[in-house]
């Protein structure tokens, strides 16, 4: 086993026992591609004759297509997850269960509960593979168990940035919490405050509901003069009007009528008229 370099320096293996030792390393965990390092690492602490640490090999953590973790995956650190919107508890949870999982096979833990319950014996021998949509489901459950004042002071200024249109950003926070995963979401799911994206007609139509296009139209037609003459633009005041009208929309409809104002409503659902009648056959 080679010590010392042609250059004179010490070579990784060999400086990492020593590093250890003077820093009193008692633990060693690392991941199982190490493994066959371990006899080497042994050897020259005997020859010292110092003791040597308890090791523990973990799996190795790939990616879904069961390839070593890279930057390229966007994913392989802590930082690069903190940026994707995701929270640190969460991160934290998700991490601690790659390769192990307690008896009763819960995956909702508190850093005390998983310091409590984690058992190094039961560490499973094969890869485990990190799973982004599981960690954003994760995610998405610690989101909806915060605070609210806590969420709604990570989530108000990226909101900020995103809709202008609307002032009650508290109601658009509580519109976003039970909706999405990370806070990265929150633009794409409330983009439309601010602008209308261009869309198909087919997403009037929903077979289980019985609505097509040409329905959709007849619907948005005698509603229309409705809201146009209505002054109670609050959440239970359109609902109580409107409770006879069908209604399928990502966030309800009363509520997104309320946050929008009458005259941001009126102006939709005329546009909204006159795309069906151009675009309906």
């Amino acid at each position: 086993m080679i010590l010392i370099k042609s250059d004179g320096y010490p070579t990784y293996n060999f400086a990492n026992v020593v590093d250890d030792h003077l820093m009193g390393i008692t633990h060693v965990v690392r991941g199982n591609e190490y493994l066959s390092s371990s006899p080497k690492y042994n050897l020259l602490y005997e020859a010292f004759g110092w003791e040597v640490p308890t090791y523990v090999h973990c799996p190795l953590i790939t990616d879904e297509n069961h390839a070593k973790l890279s930057k390229r995956s966007g994913h392989s650190s802590f930082e690069d997850l903190l940026e994707l919107g995701l929270l640190p508890e969460a991160i934290v949870n998700y991490v601690a269960l790659l390769g192990w999982s307690p008896e009763d096979n819960e995956e909702i833990m508190t850093l005390d509960e998983l310091v409590r319950r984690f058992d190094y014996r039961k560490i499973n021998k094969s890869p485990a593979v990190f799973d982004m949509g599981k960690l954003r489901w994760m995610n998405g459950e610690y989101i909806r168990r915060m605070d609210d004042e806590a969420y709604y002071e990570l989530a108000l200024p990226i909101i900020e940035k995103t809709v202008t249109k609307v002032e009650d950003k508290k109601a658009l926070a509580d519109l976003a919490k039970t909706r999405i995963e990370t806070f990265n979401d929150i633009p794409e799911l409330l983009g439309f405050f601010e602008e209308v994206p261009d869309y198909d007609i087919s997403m009037y139509a929903h077979k289980k509901m019985k609505t097509t296009p040409e329905l959709s139209l007849d619907v948005l037609k005698k509603v229309l003069p409705v809201l146009e003459s209505f002054g109670d633009y609050s959440n239970d005041a359109l609902y109580a009007l409107l409770v006879d009208f069908a209604a399928m929309t990502p966030g309800g409809a009363t509520q997104l009528l309320m946050l929008l104002g009458r005259d941001e409503s009126v102006t939709r659902i005329r546009a909204a008229i006159e795309k069906l009648e151009r675009e309906c056959v």
